[in-house]
């Protein structure tokens, strides 16, 4: 399982909602169905991001690797800290993580 390919499929293909602080307000408003944070992502908005996906029943998953990483996953030309999965697309990562 390639959670790099799953994260880039639905990047393409469904509707994301990327960087910290429109995360966290799409969280806050009980928006999404999945939540990503890379690794190192400052404490602040990793426990912003695990409590209100808490709150609304939106699971976390922790991304392995920076979020220098995770934009170029994205194929942002940008750090990304966040994101979160709103629909999928064509990517099967919600079966993977659920």
């Amino acid at each position: 399982m390639d959670i790099d390919r799953l994260i880039r499929v639905a990047v393409d293909t469904g509707v994301v909602t990327l960087g910290s602080e429109k995360s966290i307000q799409a969280l806050k408003l009980g928006k999404g169905k999945l939540a990503i944070v890379a690794g190192n992502s400052p404490e602040d908005i990793k426990e912003d991001v695990a409590y209100y996906a808490r709150l609304s029943d939106i699971p976390v998953y922790t991304y392995n690797g920076t979020s220098v990483e995770l934009g170029s996953v994205c194929g942002k030309p940008f750090t990304v800290a966040t994101l979160v999965i709103n629909e999928p697309g064509d990517s099967t990562i919600l079966e993977v993580m659920g």
